[in-house]
């Protein structure tokens, strides 16, 4: 149940149809996985420990450096050389006790990934190179967990999500291929600070869809985003039936 505080914390949430005092509870009963605490993990921790999600299970191996600090919200001047793990755990409870933090504070080998991932409802992939996202990609596949993906660079984001519980969806493999370790990073190319959190704060709308229940996740979808312009536009993308990684899991369940 949600005690009276709980009631007054998410009272403008449950005040929604699409939410009300089940969905919230469901959320209070949930568990989610955030991959990379930078500029994506940054808005993604703050809103869904905001909204109650029960358990966030927190992994990154960096820690804060101070040009960090343009993007990356949930961190501070002082927290300059502190893990980000422990920044953001430091963040999440000033903002709300009442969440569970679990950490990961060294780098997730195949193994650790596997049990990260299964431990959750969805992961998060707020990782900002191209191994990460395939290992996330690859071990959601294989526990059957929903993926919310998220991408920025320079003035552009994207975002989608990979439902492998869901027969026509395609996994990130299938969009991306083997994708290139040669792709720059934020680091290497800069990036615009708002479009992290504009992008970050979708992946947390659609987990909260997804842990919640209501709305249409982002599924079979990329949504793209050229901050230049301010313009948004929508893909459809399709599960690829030869892909390496998911075509086996699909048919395997018919």
């Amino acid at each position: 149940m949600l005690t009276d505080q709980e009631l007054l914390r998410y009272s403008r949430q449950i005040l929604l149809q699409h939410v009300d005092i089940e969905g919230q509870l469901r959320l209070k009963q949930s568990r989610a996985l955030i991959v990379g605490l930078g500029g994506l993990g940054s808005p993604v921790a703050l809103y869904l420990g905001a909204a109650g999600v029960g358990e966030l299970h927190l992994a990154d191996f960096d820690t804060v450096d101070l040009t960090n600090l343009q993007r990356q919200i949930i961190h501070d001047t002082p927290g300059v050389g502190q893990s980000k793990v422990d920044s953001a755990i430091e963040r999440l409870t000033a903002i709300n006790p009442d969440v569970k933090l679990l950490a990961h504070r060294t780098a997730l080998d195949v193994d650790s990934l596997a049990a990260a991932v299964e431990a959750v409802d969805v992961v998060l992939d707020c990782s900002d190179n191209f191994s990460t996202r395939e290992a996330v990609n690859a071990a959601c596949v294989a526990a059957g967990k929903p993926l919310v993906s998220g991408a920025a660079i320079r003035l552009d984001g994207q975002l989608s999500v990979f439902d492998p519980r869901q027969p026509h969806s395609p996994c990130y493999h299938c969009l991306y291929g083997h994708g290139s370790e040669s792709e720059l990073t934020c680091s290497e190319a800069g990036v615009i600070g708002p479009l992290v959190g504009v992008v970050g704060s979708l992946q947390a709308l659609e987990a909260l869809k997804l842990l919640a229940g209501f709305g249409e996740p982002l599924v079979g979808r990329l949504l793209l985003i050229d901050a230049l312009t301010t313009r948004f536009r929508e893909l459809r993308v399709k599960r690829d039936p030869a892909c390496s990684v998911c075509s086996a899991l699909h048919a395997q369940r018919g």
